[in-house]
């Protein structure tokens, strides 16, 4: 098993954290990671874009201008495409967009992007988090004090005071183990986890 530093919140090494290999030290597989990304940004869109054809389009009833003897093109109805106010060709219609994943693909890719933090030094373990109040300059300090810059944060639990004041810090989200996904694990350059976050990681994902 992987050894990694366990810090306090004053940025100081207190002890060492044994992590899992089947969940921190697996090789990454690129290939399941991005099928999880592709799914959770599709899950995302609302979907709710909509224009209106031609058959939609009010008015267009009468014809033109004679089908022949004025030298121009034929016209059938002012709403077609190529008129102004016509209807759009091939218009966008509400629609969902959203699709599933196999558990085991989505379990394989959490694994992955996991491992890769471990890899690379991203992934930084607290003993403890815990703000006796919602002080968005101490959750600050205690981040410069482990020496990260764009972070998530994740908690076993939801810890009100922390999530607070983490908010306002540019480049900081929180989040619990349950909530956590592979994008946002991709997308901040750290990975900060209190010490039962990740007891409760390797409960979840073996």
């Amino acid at each position: 098993m992987a050894n990694v530093d366990l810090y306090n919140m004053s940025g100081a090494v207190v002890g060492s954290v044994e992590l899992n290999d089947e969940i921190f030290g697996i090789k990454p597989n690129p290939d399941v990671v991005h099928q999880a990304v592709v799914q959770y940004l599709a899950n995302q869109r609302q979907g709710t874009k909509s224009a209106k054809t031609r058959a939609e389009v009010r008015g267009g009833g009468a014809k033109p201008r004679p089908q022949k003897g004025t030298g121009r093109s034929r016209q059938g109805t002012i709403r077609a495409p190529q008129w102004k106010g016509g209807g759009v060709v091939f218009a966008p219609k509400p629609r969902d967009y959203s699709f599933k994943l196999n558990k085991k693909v989505k379990r394989l890719a959490m694994k992955s992007v996991l491992s890769s933090k471990v890899t690379d030094g991203k992934l930084l373990v607290l003993d403890a988090l815990t703000l006796p109040e919602v002080k968005t300059k101490e959750m600050a300090k205690v981040l410069g004090n482990i020496k990260v810059g764009k972070a998530l944060v994740v908690l076993p639990e939801d810890s009100q005071n922390v999530v607070m004041s983490a908010r306002n810090i540019p480049g900081v989200k929180t989040c619990g183990v349950n909530t956590i996904n592979v994008y946002d694990i991709l997308k901040y350059d750290h990975l900060v986890v209190t010490k039962d976050a990740v007891e409760k990681m390797q409960e979840v994902y073996i």
